[in-house]
Order: structure tokens, then sequence, then C-alpha cells
């Protein structure tokens, strides 16, 4: 099985005609055969190539718009059998099948038919039959049949043969063959996920997810561990499209951290002007409104100047040189913003470790979508939290009402709330956060937590007392006693957003009447692991 092959007949079928024209010339310089089907066919001969017609080869024509065309023995004969069985040799013979030594096909775009949004029956249309059988004859028959999937694998397919006397290795197969079922695999997926949720399965029997390789990466969470970054395709602005202008290659940590600040700042209209967002490991150390996008960094960065140093930073508007100027005073590992202009890029150039990312466009925060996370044996899937609560659903549960300005923190809060890792607890004063306490196993705790980062907050300031006093605060999911609202209290918040839901509501809204407090209920959690 490991001897080399050499390549005497081609069949060339591809939707994406990137590269063809000059590739197959290359081909047919050494003398290979070019089988064909339609537009790439036609493609070829006005090329001034010599093409022998698939039709030919199966005495039968394209028929049904091109339905059926490579469904047939004589192409499937030549990419499966196995050349040094005495049957199957004679079984060729007997029928006029000739073999097959190098299948090149990419596959109808309908991953790209779906992302522009069209109709149910153009996406039926553009889900490939012939193509993915193919590929899957010819990768199984890899011990002498080479297949070719990719347009970027053809340069490595002519150095293989140029290194091997017009030849192909074992092993340069079995690394195509395994390219090629990855290829049809996540194909099978994408066809599969897109109908689930066109006919409006939430739950399907079987889930499959795919990826593209973007990039290998150093080590993972921590040096001991492989990792990569996969990208699905997905029209979602981010991470995975944006362009890096400069500074060294992302991380494992820095993509995941760089995705949790996007998504944060995104969550604030531009339109209602600048937002910023400061991540540390998944988690925000600071974030704020302002009336620039300087004013926006600057109020983040107060919240927490110690924890901001190596972090994430990200903006909901384009980025300036005023602003750039500013985050260059501390190490920054990766800012993102929608957009960058020359001033900024400048100051940046002279930091050539810090990232600069930008998007061309914010994500949609209210936009439905899927996740999923590898458990023991199997892995979650669950929709985006897209989760938002309009100020007239909000419902007051105290004697004291909330004031406009109240209103205003309690809504910025709970959507700060929303992006930091449970058990978690905002205070927001003005807009901008003063004390976060994440990832605790209790709510008392997270309430501690962001009451001492807003007296760190106040001593690096200058403050007379911590902007815990007067703040408003969200918890991102209910309080099930009255001691996490007491502990509010002592901080001196006075008012506080939470889901509402526990056995013991009536308790604790005894407690914030009793303490003063205006406290709203959202009916719905935000949870986050």
């Amino acid at each position: 099985m490991s001897h080399p092959v050499a390549l005497k007949r081609a069949l060339i079928s591809v939707s994406d005609k990137t590269g063809l024209i000059e590739f197959a010339r290359k081909l047919s310089a050494r003398g290979i055969e070019l089988l064909s089907t339609g537009g790439s066919a036609k493609a070829l001969r006005e090329a001034g190539l010599t093409v022998v017609d698939v039709a030919d080869v199966t005495g039968f024509p394209e028929m049904m718009d091109g339905r059926v065309k490579t469904l047939h023995p004589a192409v499937h004969g030549g990419l499966l059998a196995l050349r040094d069985n005495a049957e199957h040799l004679a079984a060729m013979e007997a029928h006029g099948i000739g073999p097959i030594d190098l299948l090149v096909v990419n596959l109808y775009p309908f991953e790209e038919t779906v992302a522009k949004g069209a109709a149910y029956e153009d996406c039926i249309e553009n889900i490939d039959i012939g193509g993915p059988a193919m590929i899957r004859a010819a990768a199984k028959n890899h011990a002498f049949v080479n297949v070719i999937v990719d347009v970027q694998d053809y340069d490595a397919l002519l150095a293989e043969l140029d290194a091997n006397d017009d030849h192909t290795t074992l092993e340069f197969r079995q690394r195509q063959a395994q390219i090629a079922y990855a290829r049809t695999a996540a194909y099978d997926a994408a066809v599969s996920t897109w109908m689930a949720g066109a006919i409006g399965e939430e739950t399907p029997r079987r889930r499959a997810f795919a990826g593209t390789l973007a990039q290998g990466l150093r080590y993972g969470e921590n040096p001991h561990q492989s990792a990569a970054f996969y990208v699905t395709g997905e029209t979602r602005p981010g991470v995975a499209s944006a362009k890096q202008w400069q500074g060294k290659e992302l991380s494992y940590n820095n993509i995941n951290d760089t995705d949790a600040a996007f998504e944060l700042a995104a969550e604030f209209d531009p339109a209602q002007g600048p937002a910023c967002a400061i991540i540390k490991h998944a988690n925000p150390c600071g974030v704020a409104r302002g009336n620039t996008a300087i004013d926006a960094y600057k109020r983040a960065f107060d919240c927490d100047r110690t924890s901001a140093f190596g972090g994430i930073v990200a903006l909901n508007q384009p980025l300036d040189g005023a602003t750039a100027e500013e985050i260059v005073k501390i190490f920054t590992e990766v800012v993102i913003a929608p957009d960058a202009d020359d001033d900024a890029k400048r100051v940046f150039a002279a930091k050539k470790n810090l990232r600069l990312l930008t998007t061309g466009g914010l994500p949609d925060p209210t936009a439905a979508g899927t996740t999923f996370r590898q458990v023991a044996g199997g892995f979650l899937v669950q929709g985006r939290d897209n989760g938002h609560v309009a100020r007239e659903a909000l419902k007051i549960v105290t004697e004291r009402q909330p004031s406009e300005d109240e209103l205003n923190d309690l809504l910025f809060a709970w959507t700060v709330a929303k992006h930091v890792k449970s058990n978690a607890i905002v205070y927001a004063k003005d807009m901008a956060t003063v004390g976060i306490g994440a990832g605790q196993m209790s709510r008392v705790d997270s309430t501690h937590i962001g009451r001492r980062k807003s007296e760190d907050m106040a001593e690096a300031l200058g403050l007379s007392q911590p902007p815990t006093e007067g703040a408003a605060v969200a918890s991102d999911a209910f309080f099930p006693f009255a001691d996490g609202i007491e502990a509010l209290a002592e901080a001196g918040a006075k008012a506080v957003i939470q889901p509402g839901g526990s056995m013991r509501d009536d308790e604790v809204i005894a407690a914030a009447n009793r303490l003063g407090l205006a406290m709203v209920f959202t009916g719905q959690r935000h949870f986050r692991h």
C-alpha cells in the first residue's frame, strides 16, 4: 500500500474556479489526461486545453439540470477500483472502466448561499450530491487515488509531483484523504444545521459542528496544552473575521478574551455614544460609557487600574489617536474596535507587541445563535444569550422608586452583569462600573469583592469615599437570602436590579424596604460559566 502512484488521468469538477486554468495547464503539461464536467469543462476548453467530457465516458448526458452527471459506474469504478486486485482489474476491463488517479472537486457553495440569506429552495439547489460521493470514494481508495478538495492544495500537489518524479507518496495521499473527509463532514454539518433551523427543529437527534483551521496556536490556556483556532464561516463581526494590523500572533487566551471584550462593548449602541470594555481572563475589570472614546476608556480604566494591566480593550466606535495615546500608557495585549484611524495606527506602531484588530462592524447582541461546550462523553448546546430587558418591562418591587439616573445605571449594570462570570455582582454609577465581583461560589462573596474593588478605586483616584456609595447594583441571578441585600446596603448601594424568583423574594424585598433601597426585578437571569 505504500507504493508511489503515477498520475495519468484526472477528473476535475469544481465550483470555485480560482487558479483552475493554471493548475490544469500544469497537469496537462505532465501528460495527464483531463476529464471534466459542465462549467469546469467549458472553462478549460475555452482556455485551449484538451478535455474529455464525463458524459463521453459514462455514455449518458448531464441531465435534470446537472443533478445527474457523475453518479455512474464509469466514474465511481475508476475511483474505487483496487489496482492490485485481479478481480477489480478484470471488472474494469470487462466494462470499459478506465482508472482515475486524481480527483479535483470543490463543492457547490452551500455555506455561502446560506450566509447570503437565500430562500429555502435556493439553499436546497446548492446542496452538492455527486461531489461528496466522488470525494468519499477517492478518499477511501487513497492507496491508489489522489483527492484535492481545496484550492490551496493545488500547489501542494504540484510540489509533490516535482519532488517524486511525477508520482505521489502514500503519506501525501493520506493527508489529502483526511482533508477530504473533513470537508465532506463540514459540508454535511452545515446542511444539517441549516435544515434544523429552517424547519424549526431546536433539538435535532444528531448534531454536528465543523470549522476550518484559521491558525495553529503556540499553545492553549497553558503551555503544556496544544491548541488551534478554527472558524465556522459565520458572518458575525468579531475576532474571527477581524483584520490584525500589527502585533504578535494572537494566543488562545487572547482570542478568548478578545471575543468576550468585543461582545460586551457591542451591547452598547454606538448611536448613543462611545463605550469601552476592558477584559482580563474573560471577565470585565472596567466598563464605561463616555462623551468621547477617550473618556469612556479612562472611566473604564479607573474602575480597576491594577487588573487592566495586560488586559484587552474593546470599543464600540472607531479608535482615534488621542484614545490610542491613552491606552499605550500601560501594557495592553489587544485592542479591538470597528475601525481605527491613521493616527491611532501610528501610535500603536511604536508598540510592536500590542495587537490592533478592526472588524468593520459590531455583532448584534440581540441576534440568535448557538454556543456549545464539551463535557465528558458529549457536548452541551444552547442558544446564544441574547436576552435584553426593556425599561418598561422592569418591575419595581420596593416602596422606594428608583430615580431616572438610578434606572439608567441599573440597566447599564445589568448589561455588564450579563458578561461577568457567575456569581456576578456589578456596582455602577454615572454609566460606569465602580466595582465588580465575579466568579464566586457565594453571591455575598461577589458583593464583598466588588466593594473591595471600589475601595481600591477610591484609593487610586484619591476619592473621599468608595464610589459604591450611592451606586446602582446588578446581580445576574436572584438573591436567595436577605444577606446579599444587607451587604449591598453596607457598601452604600441605593438601588438594585435582579431577576427575582427566589422562594424568599418577600424576605429580600422586606430587607430592601427596611434599608431604604430601590429594587427592580427583570424576570430574566444571566448565568455565565
